[in-house]
C-alpha cells in the first residue's frame, strides 16, 4: 500500500488513472510523493537555474563570509574557502538528475539505497527532522530583518509583534510550498532578478569600503590555520549539502532530458550566488564589525536603500524556506503517513514557527540548534555520499513505478524492508564523520591531529566506498533494483 495519496484535484478521477492533472502555476499541486506520468512532465533544464538561484542569495550567506574573516582568515584565504565550500553543489546537481529518470522526488528514490522500512527511517532523519531546524533556523534570520523593518516604521518590538511578524513571513513561505512545484517555477525568475538587482546595489557599496589586502593581525599558521580552513569549508559545505532532496524540483522535467543540463543548471544555481554573497560578507568583514551583520553594513549602504535591503533579506530567506518546507511535506509522507502533500506541509511549518517562537522569544534554544546543525554535515555528508554513488552504479536509470512499490514482495523491499548496503554504508559514515568532527565535541582522531576536522571527507569517502563494495558483493544493481 502506498504511504501516501495525491493532493485532491478537481478532475481526478483516480490515483492511477492517466487524466489526472498536476496543477499549473497558482493552483495546488495535486502529486505528492506518488510517479509522475510521462505524460504531465514538461519544461526545461535552464529553469532549474533561476529556483535554485532564488533560493540561494541569502542573508546566512552573507553571515558565513562574514565569519570566516573573523575567524582568523585572511580575505583571499577566505574567498578560496567559499569557492572550495561551493563546490559541493556538484553534488546536489548530481542527485538532480536522478528526478526525470524516476519521474519521483528524492524521499522515493533513496529507497534504492535504504529499502522501504529503512527509508522511513532515514526521511524522518535527513528528510524531516533536519529540514525543519534549517526551516527554523532560516526563519529565525528573516525574522531579525523584518524585526528592524518594522522598527523603523515606528512601531515598538514587542513579543506580540514579534510574533505576528513570524507568522506573517512563515505564512507567505508556506503558501509557497502548499502551491507547490509549478508555482516555484513560476515566482523564482522575478524573485532572481529582484534579489540580483538589490545585491547588485550591495556589492557596489560594499566593495568601495573593502581592503583587499587585509590581513589579521595576528594571522593564522600551521595547525591552527588548517583547522579554520576545514571548519570553514564544512560551514560553507554544509549548505549545499543539506539539499540531499534536489530530485523534488526536477522530476516534472521529461525522462529524456539532458542529465547533463540537469546537474549543470542546478549546480550552477547554487554555486554562482553563494560564492557571490559570501564573498559580500568576506569584503565587508574587512571594513565593517561582521558580528552584527545588518548594523554594519548599514553604515556602508546609503540610507534610503537599507528598508530595502531588509526587505529582499526577508524575500531571500522566504525563497529559501519554501523549498525546504516542499521537502520537508514529501519526507513526511515518505515516512508513511498518510497525509495530503499540502497539510504535509502545513505540519512542518506548525513545527518550524514553534521552535522559531520558543528560540526567539523564550530562550537562546536556537544558539544550540545552530551549533547542533554543525554537527549534521557528519550526517548529511554520508547520505549525499550514498545517494550520488548509487546513481553512478545504477547510470541513473530507476524504474518510478517499481519505487512506489511498498509491498514486502517488491524489488526494493530487501531484507525485512532495509537494505543492509545503505544502512551499513550510512552508519560507517556517520562514525567515521563523529571520529574526527570538532564541533559541540571533538572527536579522537581529530583530537589527534590537533584539532583538524576532517569529519566531512572522512564520512564522504568512507560511506561512498562501503556502500561500493557492499552493493557489487550483491552484483551490480539492475535496472529497476
Amino acid at each position: 500500500m502506498a504511504s501516501t495519496i495525491p493532493d485532491p484535484h478537481e478532475g481526478i478521477r483516480d490515483a492511477h488513472t492517466k487524466e489526472r492533472p498536476s496543477g499549473g502555476a497558482g493552483r495546488i499541486e495535486a502529486h505528492g510523493i506518488d510517479h509522475i506520468p510521462e505524460h504531465e512532465r514538461h519544461g526545461r533544464p535552464r529553469r532549474l537555474f533561476a529556483v535554485w538561484a532564488a533560493a540561494n542569495v541569502t542573508y546566512l550567506s552573507l553571515v558565513i563570509g562574514g565569519a570566516l574573516i573573523l575567524m582568523g582568515l585572511t580575505l583571499a584565504q577566505a574567498l578560496a574557502v567559499i569557492v572550495v565550500g561551493n563546490l559541493f553543489w556538484g553534488l546536489t546537481g548530481l542527485l538532480a538528475i536522478s528526478g526525470p529518470a524516476a519521474g519521483a522526488p528524492s524521499e522515493v528514490i533513496t529507497r534504492a539505497m535504504f529499502g522501504i522500512r529503512g527509508n522511513r527511517v532515514n526521511n524522518a532523519v535527513v528528510g524531516w527532522m533536519i529540514s525543519v531546524c534549517y526551516f527554523a533556523l532560516n526563519l529565525a534570520a528573516a525574522a531579525t530583518a523584518a524585526f528592524s523593518l518594522v522598527e523603523q516604521t515606528g512601531v515598538t518590538g514587542t513579543t506580540g509583534v514579534k510574533t505576528v511578524v513570524v507568522l506573517v513571513i512563515a505564512a507567505l513561505t508556506l503558501a509557497i510550498g502548499v502551491y507547490g512545484h509549478a508555482t516555484i517555477v513560476k515566482l523564482y525568475l522575478p524573485i532572481t532578478l529582484a534579489l540580483t538587482a538589490v545585491f547588485a546595489v550591495v556589492a557596489v557599496a560594499v566593495l568601495r569600503h573593502t581592503d583587499f589586502a587585509y590581513a589579521p593581525a595576528a594571522p593564522l599558521t600551521g595547525t591552527e590555520l588548517w583547522a579554520v580552513l576545514l571548519a570553514g569549508v564544512t560551514l560553507v559545505g554544509a549548505g549545499p549539502l543539506s539539499y540531499t532532496t534536489s530530485a523534488d524540483f526536477s522530476r516534472y522535467l521529461p525522462r529524456t532530458a539532458s542529465a547533463k543540463a540537469i546537474a549543470g543548471w542546478t549546480a550552477l544555481g547554487g554555486f554562482l550566488p553563494s560564492v557571490a554573497v559570501c564573498s559580500l560578507g568576506a569584503f565587508a568583514a574587512t571594513a565593517v564589525d561582521m558580528t552584527d551583520p545588518q548594523a554594519g553594513l548599514r553604515t556602508v549602504l546609503p540610507g534610503w536603500f537599507h528598508p530595502v535591503f531588509l526587505l529582499a533579506l526577508v524575500l531571500g530567506t522566504i525563497a529559501i524556506n519554501a523549498l525546504t518546507a516542499y521537502s520537508a511535506g514529501l519526507a513526511l509522507q515518505a515516512v508513511g503517513l498518510r497525509i495530503r502533500r499540502s497539510l504535509s506541509v502545513l505540519a512542518d511549518g506548525a513545527a518550524a514557527v514553534s521552535l522559531t517562537l520558543y528560540g526567539l522569544l523564550v530562550s537562546d534554544f536556537l544558539d544550540t540548534v545552530g551549533n547542533v546543525l554543525q554537527l549534521t554535515v557528519a550526517l548529511l555528508g554520508p547520505a549525499v555520499a550514498v545517494y550520488a554513488t548509487d546513481i553512478l552504479l545504477r547510470r541513473n536509470r530507476y524504474d518510478g513505478p517499481a519505487l512506489a512499490d511498498e509491498t514486502p514482495g517488491g524489488p526494493f523491499w530487501y531484507t525485512a524492508g532495509v537494505n543492509t548496503a545503505g544502512a551499513l554504508a550510512l552508519g560507517g559514515g556517520v562514525t567515521a564523520a563523529a571520529l574526527c568532527v570538532d564541533t559541540l565535541y571533538t572527536g579522537p582522531v581529530a583530537q589527534a591531529l590537533g584539532g583538524l576536522d576532517l569529519s566531512l571527507p572522512a564520512g564522504i569517502v568512507v560511506s561512498s566506498a562501503l556502500y561500493a563494495i557492499l552493493m557489487r558483493s550483491k552484483g551490480l544493481p539492475r535496472e529497476g533494483e
